[in-house]
């Protein structure tokens, strides 16, 4: 115990320090920052999804930098297959013997830090390619299957606002998200500043401040965080009360949701409040901490009926009122 207090400490410090160290390239989105992380502390991955120019490339590849990952990036088109991502046998021939032979190219996926760029861009074939990497880390090729380097994260980015020419994800897939995380335009201030970064001549460089090793280990105290029963029922009634079929359910939830949170969006509230928890310097999980991952958690996993969306109501306003209804049980909310 006294050494995972040691690693919570030092997981602490580190993250104000990556704050410090992004925050050289990425102004604002501070709580995007965070949630990537817990994102990643947890095993787990996620969905970036705003307009372009919102610096969400950037974001990954700086993380990857200070984190010391091997980095891949993937610019989904189309006309992008699966072999494109997991890789392919290619056939070499010596040039001395004239020996034929297959040989294993690695695709993208064989990184630590995986960027799908644009993801709803390519067909739900080249898509699905994705789920076995994400839940089980490793991609099957032939007859063949190949476990991928650890720590493995994908962090999967998408436009909101142009469809034409896109393929939705489908539910397995966005299920298969721990997080969908939104990127919002800058305020005043930081879009000023913004500009006189990107017009400046002086590039900044990011530190490494941890290493895959560590990485890993801190996943694994992330895991042993305690987390009380009373916890564990809220993320439970939480997740249920998205369902408009069961009787835990309130009215509005009934009337506006036409599908609800499966059970891995419980088993991802727990997690991501535990890694929550531990960003903040505790060794314990709250209902404030599982109240303060409700939105990236459940906002992609609960679908809205067509006349919520006519009435401009989205997942978010579900969420809230959820919260409010039930609230946040006998702890206060960790922001």
């Amino acid at each position: 115990m006294s050494d995972d207090k040691a690693a919570v400490e030092k997981l602490h410090q580190s993250y104000k320090r990556m704050k410090d160290e992004l925050a050289q390239v990425i102004v604002g989105q501070d709580q995007v920052v965070e949630q990537v992380l817990m994102a990643m502390f947890c095993r787990g991955h996620a969905l970036l999804v705003g307009v372009p120019g919102l610096a969400k490339t950037l974001l990954v590849s700086s993380v990857s930098e200070a984190l010391d990952l091997k980095y891949k990036r993937v610019q989904f088109t189309p006309d992008l297959m699966p072999a494109d991502i997991t890789g392919t046998d290619v056939l070499e021939v010596n040039p001395e013997t004239g020996h034929r032979g297959f040989r294993f190219v690695e695709g993208p996926l064989f990184g630590n830090m995986v960027l799908a760029d644009e993801i709803n861009r390519t067909p739900p074939k080249t898509q699905a390619a994705l789920l076995e990497a994400m839940q089980e880390h490793q991609v099957t090729v032939g007859e063949r299957t190949l476990k991928l380097p650890e720590p493995f994260f994908v962090l999967a980015t998408q436009n909101p606002i142009e469809q034409e020419g896109t393929y939705p994800l489908p539910e397995a897939q966005l299920d298969r998200f721990l997080f969908s995380i939104i990127l919002d335009y800058p305020s005043a201030n930081e879009e000023r500043e913004i500009i006189r970064r990107v017009t400046n001549p002086i590039v900044a460089k990011i530190s490494a401040l941890m290493t895959g090793e560590e990485i890993l280990a801190l996943q694994e105290v992330v895991k042993r965080v305690p987390v009380g029963d009373h916890v564990i029922d809220f993320a439970a009634k939480l997740t249920r009360a998205t369902r408009p079929g069961t009787d835990e359910a309130p009215d509005f939830v009934k009337e506006m949701v036409g599908w609800g949170a499966g059970p891995r969006a419980g088993i991802a509230l727990i997690s991501a409040a535990k890694a929550h928890a531990v960003l903040k310097g505790r060794m314990h999980a709250t209902t404030g901490d599982v109240a303060a991952v409700a939105y990236p958690v459940l906002r992609h996993r609960v679908l809205t009926t067509f006349n919520a969306e006519a009435a401009g109501v989205k997942s978010d306003d579900i969420i809230r009122r959820l919260l409010e209804e039930i609230g946040a049980g006998e702890d206060d909310i960790q922001i």
